[in-house]
């Protein structure tokens, strides 16, 4: 190996190709992060150092792969060795810091944060918010949006199942978790700290606050232009502790078109409104089903969705119907699967349904703040 003056250009150019290399974890050039140690040329070799973040790092094997595949792509170069070591405890609490910057143990998207918020709530289960809120970050993943998903129905988790990253643990850079990444969207849940699916949480309030706590702050999500909050149902100590924290979080409300789910619905939208959130539109889930003749069956009912839009509206601030999603099987199929119908099936009724929301969410306000 050499540095010497003759061979630095080669060096610079190969350093330059290494700068293309993204972490797929922290999704920020591995030049940026420190993680590239030595670069050396000498005739025609290419011997390259780099610095995983941790020991059994996930993404090891990709990063080597990239860093082998960038060296190659420069002229000259004929072979590439790649050495990996990991970082010291030192050089690891330096990225922390430098990841974390002035939001160090703080809620990461206060009032000041560009990101925009938008809380998923419902007054009861099984209206299919999850299902909602997994193909909605999704749709605006697929639009070249940057997001990102907390789960804090801690009760109730279903989101990683939904986007197939159920297998998946955060890997933890010191006092940082990095989430799993499922089809574009970024994601954290109490269900990936659990031994297994069937396991059930039961905790009381305080322990609620302090993981929906830690999730906005200790979970690195880097700059996100949205973040989805998928609320547990009803009015309790979760919707309560977003609003505390989150209190510009916009709030779409999720019901079905029969009249007892929408009446509960309305009280999950007052409640927002109490902690200064601001309710900017309901999704009618199951509105109907159509057979194959093309005739609709309301299994649920009618008219529940534009209902409690037109009780949450007053003069000053109208909240609208945002969409009417079907019954679909495709959309079930795709939930029990982790494969999201607005990518497998964007043809499908209601896939179509909740890709024109994305749209709305994704080109302006829905409405005025």
């Amino acid at each position: 190996m050499i540095d010497s003056a003759a061979s630095s250009p080669k060096v610079e150019l190969l350093t330059a190709a290494l700068a293309t290399v993204i972490d797929p974890e922290i999704r920020r050039p591995i030049a940026d992060l420190g993680m590239i140690d030595s670069v050396a040329f000498e005739d025609g070799a290419a011997t390259i150092g780099i610095k995983l973040t941790i020991v059994g790092c996930p993404a090891a094997d990709r990063i080597e792969r990239d860093v082998r595949a960038a060296a190659e792509s420069v002229p000259g170069v004929d072979q590439v060795t790649v050495t990996v070591s990991v970082m010291s405890v030192e050089q690891r609490t330096a990225l922390t810091e430098r990841l974390q910057g002035a939001r160090k143990r703080e809620v990461q998207f206060g009032p000041d944060s560009p990101t925009r918020i938008f809380a998923i709530t419902s007054g009861k289960g099984g209206v299919g918010k999850s299902t909602i809120t997994a193909n909605l970050g999704v749709a605006l993943a697929a639009r070249g949006l940057r997001v990102g998903i907390v789960d804090a129905d801690v009760f109730g988790f279903s989101i990683p199942a939904l986007l197939g990253v159920s297998e998946e643990r955060p890997t933890r850079v010191g006092e940082l978790m990095l989430p799993p990444i499922g089809f574009g969207v970024k994601v954290i849940s109490i269900g990936m700290f659990l031994p297994g699916p069937a396991t059930a949480v039961s905790w009381r309030g305080p322990m609620l606050h302090r993981t929906i706590k830690q999730f906005l702050s200790e979970v690195y999500f880097d700059e996100l232009d949205t973040l989805l909050l998928d609320l547990p149902p009803g009015t309790g100590d979760v919707a309560i502790s977003v609003g505390q924290l989150l209190p510009q979080s916009e709030v779409i409300v999720v019901t079905t078109p029969q009249a007892a789910a929408a009446d509960v619905a309305e009280r999950s939208a007052i409640v927002a409104r109490k902690t200064g959130q601001r309710v900017i539109g309901v999704i009618e889930n199951m509105s109907g089903l159509t057979l194959p003749d093309g005739t609709v069956v309301d299994l649920f009912g009618s008219g529940g969705g534009a209902d409690v839009a037109a009780r949450l509206s007053t003069p000053e601030q109208p909240v609208p119907l945002l969409a009417s999603v079907p019954l679909s099987l495709a959309l079930r199929e795709g939930g029990d699967a982790g494969a999201p119908i607005v990518l497998s099936h964007p043809e499908d009724p209601a896939a179509a349904a909740i890709l024109a929301v994305a749209d709305q969410l994704f080109s302006a306000p829905v409405s005025a703040p």
